[in-house]
C-alpha cells in the first residue's frame, strides 16, 4: 500500500491484483458522487458511480442471459460514449475478453482484427451500421452477437428485469489475477496490428503505480477510450483516486472545455501541448502583447531564481483561458521536444513527460511532482523494471522491461511473441539511454535505424528533434534514399513565406555542428502533412510505399 497526496490529504492506492477489484472498491468508495460527465445533444449529462454500476449489472445481466459466460471476447468499435464505457465495464465484472478497437482504422483493418482474435460478440455505435452489415455477410466473420449503442435501453431494462429476479451468474463471475482482460491490436507506425493480450494483473498493477504519479481533483478526458493509456488515466483512475471526469465530444474542443470545466490535469499526446503553447503565442502576437509576455517571463523566471513563484499571478489571464486550475499535464504516445514542457512551466502548469507501450499496459517511465528532467521520460514506474541492453560507448541501447504489466504475449502469434522477449525481459524495440540519476532518454526506434555503409548506426528520431528546432519546420521524416541520409520537410510557409528559400542554410548549418556520418545528405519538400495513424504520430510505412 502506498500514498499519494490529494487536497492535502493522504490516500492510500492499493496494489490491485484485478480489474474487477478496482471497479468493485471505487463503486463502494464513491456512491452517489459524481463520476462522469459527458455531452449529448448538446446538453450535459451526469452519472455516479452506483448509476454506472447499476448499468453495468443492466448490461451485463442481459449479456449472460444469452448465454454469453467468462472468458468470451467482445468487442468495442465506437467513438467515446458512455454506452463504449459500460460495455468495456462489463467485460470485466463478468470475467470477459475486451477487444476495444480503433474506430478510425478501415473497415477492412477492422474485420481482419475480429476475425483474427476469434471474436464472439461486438459492441457498435450507430456510425458503424452500415460496417456492422458488412461485416454480417462476410463468410468468415467469427461474431454471433451484435449489439448497437442505439439499442442500450432495451438491454438494460431486460438485463434489470432478470437482475432484481435474483440472477447474480454475471457480478459473480470469478475473475482472476492472471485470467485475460483485453486484447488490443496495436497500431504502430510500422507493420502489421498484433493483438497484444494483457492480463488483470497487467493492467491493474499498471493502475496503481501510475495513480501515484497524478494528481487528484477532477480532469478531462478526450483520449480515444480504445487506447490503454486511456484506461489508466481516465477509466480505472477515476475509481482509485475517487474524482470525476469530464468526456470531451472532440479533441477539436478542448480550449472551450478547459474553460467550462476548469481541470487540474489532464493526459494527452505531445500534439495536444504544443498546440496549447503555440496558441498561447500566436495570440500573444495577434493582440500585440507578445513584448508583455516576454517581459513577464524575464520577472518570473528571476523571481524563481530567489524562491518566489508568482506564475499563477503573473500569467492569470493565460491560466484562466485554460480554465484557470490546470497545473498539470501528463505526456505520453511520442517524442516532446524538452521547449514545451520549460515553456508550459514557465506559465505554471509542469507536464510530466512518460514513455510506454501498449505491451506494457501502457505506462514504463513517468515524469513525476518532485522528480522530473526536461527532455527525459522520467523514471520507471513501481510496477516495472527498466534497463539498457548492451549500451554502445554512450549508453545507448536496446530498451528492455520487466514487471507485472508486461503482456502475457501476442494472440495467435506464439513466434512473435518469443522473438518480443530475451528470457523475462521484454524487448522494447526503442533505444534509449539511463542517465546517472535514472532518468530515461529516448533516442529511437531500433526498426527505424539507419545502418550506414560504415557499419555507423543513425537514429532518426535524433536527426529529426534537432531539425524540428528550426522554427518554420512543422513535420520532419529523416530516412535512408540511395545511400544518402533524406530529410523531408512540411514548412510552416503560412507564418514562414521565406521558408524554402531559407530551408537549405539552415540544414548546412545543422550539418555542420554534427558529425560527418550524421550529417543530412538530400532535403525533399512536401506541400501537404504526412499522413499519420489515429495516434497522431507520422506513419512510417508510407516512405515503404514510396
Amino acid at each position: 500500500m502506498k500514498k499519494i497526496h490529494k487536497n492535502a490529504v493522504t490516500v492510500e492506492i492499493p496494489e490491485y491484483e484485478t480489474l474487477k477489484e478496482i471497479l468493485v472498491q471505487g463503486t463502494e468508495a464513491g456512491g452517489d458522487k459524481r463520476q462522469y460527465m459527458f455531452v449529448r445533444n448538446g446538453v450535459d449529462h451526469e452519472r455516479t458511480y452506483n448509476e454506472t454500476w447499476r448499468e453495468i449489472c443492466g448490461f451485463g445481466t442481459y449479456l449472460y442471459s444469452l448465454g454469453l459466460k467468462n472468458h468470451e471476447k467482445i468487442a468495442i468499435i465506437g467513438e467515446n460514449c458512455p454506452e463504449w464505457v459500460v460495455a468495456y465495464y462489463s467485460c470485466i465484472i463478468g470475467g470477459y475478453i475486451s477487444v476495444p478497437m480503433d474506430c478510425k482504422l478501415p473497415a477492412d483493418d477492422l474485420a481482419d482484427q475480429l476475425i483474427r482474435c476469434e471474436c464472439d460478440a461486438l459492441v457498435y455505435t450507430s456510425k458503424f451500421a452500415e460496417v456492422v452489415e458488412d461485416f454480417k455477410a462476410n463468410p468468415d466473420m467469427p461474431v454471433k452477437h451484435y449489439f448497437c449503442t442505439d439499442d442500450f435501453a432495451t438491454y438494460l431494462k431486460a438485463g434489470w428485469e432478470v437482475y432484481d429476479a435474483g440472477e447474480r451468474g454475471f457480478v459473480d463471475a470469478e475473475v482472476k489475477p492472471q485470467d485475460l482482460a483485453s486484447i488490443v491490436y496495436t497500431s504502430g507506425t510500422t507493420g502489421k496490428s498484433k493483438g497484444v493480450m494483457l492480463s488483470h494483473k497487467n493492467i491493474a498493477s499498471n493502475c496503481s503505480a501510475s495513480c501515484r504519479c497524478i494528481s487528484g481533483k477532477h480532469v478531462i478526458g478526450f483520449l480515444p477510450l480504445n487506447h490503454t493509456y486511456a484506461w489508466v488515466s481516465a477509466l480505472f483512475a477515476t475509481y482509485i483516486v475517487q474524482e470525476w471526469g469530464y468526456m470531451c465530444e472532440s479533441i477539436k474542443s478542448i480550449q472551450s472545455d478547459l474553460k467550462k470545466i476548469q481541470p487540474y490535469n489532464f493526459s494527452g499526446v505531445p500534439l495536444v501541448v504544443e498546440t496549447i503553447y503555440d496558441r498561447i503565442w500566436k495570440t500573444a502576437r495577434k493582440t500585440g502583447r507578445e513584448d508583455v509576455l516576454k517581459k513577464g517571463l524575464k520577472i518570473s523566471r528571476f523571481l524563481m531564481k530567489l524562491g518566489i513563484d508568482k506564475r499563477r499571478k503573473i500569467f492569470k489571464t493565460i491560466l484562466d483561458n485554460l480554465g484557470g486550475n490546470l497545473n498539470m499535464i501528463i505526456c505520453g504516445g511520442a517524442t516532446l521536444d524538452p521547449k514545451y514542457e520549460e515553456g508550459m512551466r514557465d506559465f505554471g502548469i509542469d507536464v510530466f513527460n512518460g514513455y510506454g507501450l501498449t505491451e506494457c499496459s501502457p505506462a514504463i517511465t513517468c515524469n513525476k511532482p518532485g522528480k522530473f528532467k526536461p527532455g527525459s521520460v522520467g523514471t520507471p514506474i513501481g510496477c516495472c523494471e527498466v534497463k539498457i541492453n548492451e549500451p554502445d560507448e554512450e549508453g545507448v541501447g536496446e530498451i528492455y522491461v520487466k514487471g507485472t504489466n508486461v503482456m502475457v504475449g501476442y494472440y495467435g502469434e506464439p513466434e512473435a511473441t518469443a522473438a518480443a522477449f530475451d528470457g523475462e525481459w521484454f524487448k522494447t524495440g526503442d533505444f534509449g539511454r539511463i542517465d546517472k540519476d535514472g532518468f530515461l532518454f529516448i533516442v529511437g526506434r531500433k526498426k527505424n535505424l539507419i545502418v550506414l555503409s560504415n557499419g555507423k548506426n543513425v537514429s532518426p528520431e535524433e536527426l529529426e528533434d534537432k531539425l524540428m528546432l528550426i522554427d518554420y519546420v512543422a513535420e520532419v521524416l529523416v530516412y535512408e534514399e540511395n545511400k544518402k541520409i533524406v530529410a523531408e520537410f512540411f514548412l510552416n510557409e503560412k507564418e514562414y513565406p521565406d521558408a524554402r528559400e531559407r530551408i537549405k542554410a539552415d540544414v548546412d548549418k545543422f550539418n555542420r555542428n554534427m558529425p560527418l556520418f550524421k550529417n543530412i545528405g538530400k532535403i525533399k519538400i512536401r506541400d501537404e502533412e504526412f499522413p499519420r495513424t489515429t495516434t497522431l504520430k507520422i506513419v512510417r510505412k508510407y516512405m515503404e510505399k514510396k
